[in-house]
């Protein structure tokens, strides 16, 4: 379970960890138990848990929903920078044992808001933390917001004016939340004021809602990645445009997994999706949550479908091209690994 102690025989470890670019990860999805308890006791609130065995059997969920439900729930002991700074922090350090390099991290300020949280304690929390990652941990770093789709496009924009206006330092949006019943076009302005703005931009879809919201958001919002996109296996015209046009999707197995999107990872679609010659990356979108890190997924992924050494390699490379980091920085990854001779996909 995940924030279980673990020990060297329970852990499956790749023989060799690559260098990778997380690009599909929510800082709010790495706050641990743990650290949920010992925040709380910072800031003198009572849990609705008598302890961390009670919080873990949570863990357990049968859709999105019942997942934000918790998510949202434990966000309650996020209150200061401080606290912010700490989740960031743990994250950042956990990320570098698992072979991150380049990190392109969402936060949600829109749920912090909702709770009394100014927007300049959660960026500033966060932003401080990624202003020194690449000294203190070794890996780059990039924030994005993202925005809840089933609040309005009303509120959206009200807080990208504010993040605007403060000058904070997001480099691109995102779209996550409950996804079905909440299509891509209901952003339409959000999505062409973060672009006038020149925020790179990306969004969820295809993880519980259909092919079509993929496409939704490729030609009404005009992003440049889509997160999850497991979906587009469902309709292959939309894979050959994918293919066509080197469209990155951010796959998430273990947290497709645990959202019963897929029944068992043995059933997940990356293996297809890498023959289809879709251009995938491995992430680990909520791994607090959802029961791994990068590379916890890769290892799961290794044992059950005996990934080839050239399909990680393609992942990882997949990962860094697919990145909004410089190009700069993207060289300097992409020699890293295997001394730069991973080509372009």
């Amino acid at each position: 379970m995940p924030g279980t102690e673990e020990t060297e025989s329970d852990v499956l470890v790749p023989a060799r960890l690559l260098p990778v670019a997380e690009l599909h990860l929510h800082i709010e999805g790495t706050l641990q138990p743990e650290l949920i308890f010992a925040l709380a006791e910072r800031n003198g609130l009572e849990l609705p848990y008598s302890g961390l065995d009670e919080l873990r059997e949570r863990y357990e969920f049968t859709d999105l929903q019942s997942f934000l439900d918790l998510y949202y729930a434990n966000m309650a002991v996020l209150r200061t920078e401080q606290d912010f700074a700490d989740m960031t922090r743990a994250y950042l350090e956990r990320a570098a044992v698992a072979g991150v390099r380049h990190a392109e991290i969402m936060m949600d300020p829109q749920a912090h808001l909702s709770r009394g949280v100014a927007l300049e304690t959660c960026v500033n929390g966060v932003a401080s933390v990624l202003a020194t990652s690449e000294q203190d941990f070794g890996v780059s770093t990039l924030l994005i917001a993202a925005f809840l789709r089933d609040l309005s496009e009303e509120s959206a924009l009200e807080v990208l004016d504010n993040l605007l206006a403060m000058g904070a330092p997001i480099a691109a949006i995102g779209l996550d939340s409950a996804e079905v019943g909440n299509p891509p076009a209901k952003f339409e302005r959000l999505y062409a004021k973060a672009r006038e703005a020149g925020l790179r931009l990306t969004a969820h879809a295809g993880e519980e809602g259909p092919a079509s919201y993929i496409i939704e958001a490729l030609d009404v919002l005009g992003v440049e990645r889509i997160d999850h996109g497991i979906r587009c296996m469902d309709d292959p015209d939309l894979v050959e445009r994918l293919v066509d046009g080197r469209i990155p999707l951010t796959v998430c197995p273990l947290s497709n997994v645990r959202l019963r999107a897929v029944d068992t990872l043995a059933d997940h679609p990356l293996p297809a999706m890498l023959a289809a010659g879709l251009n995938v990356s491995v992430n680990s979108d909520d791994p607090a949550y959802f029961g791994g890190y990068v590379d916890d997924n890769f290892a799961q992924l290794e044992a059950v479908f005996a990934l080839s050494e050239f399909d990680k390699a393609r992942l990882a490379a997949n990962s860094i091209h697919s990145s909004f980091a410089s190009e700069e920085r993207k060289a300097e990854l992409l020699e890293e690994l295997n001394g730069g001779e991973v080509p372009h996909p």
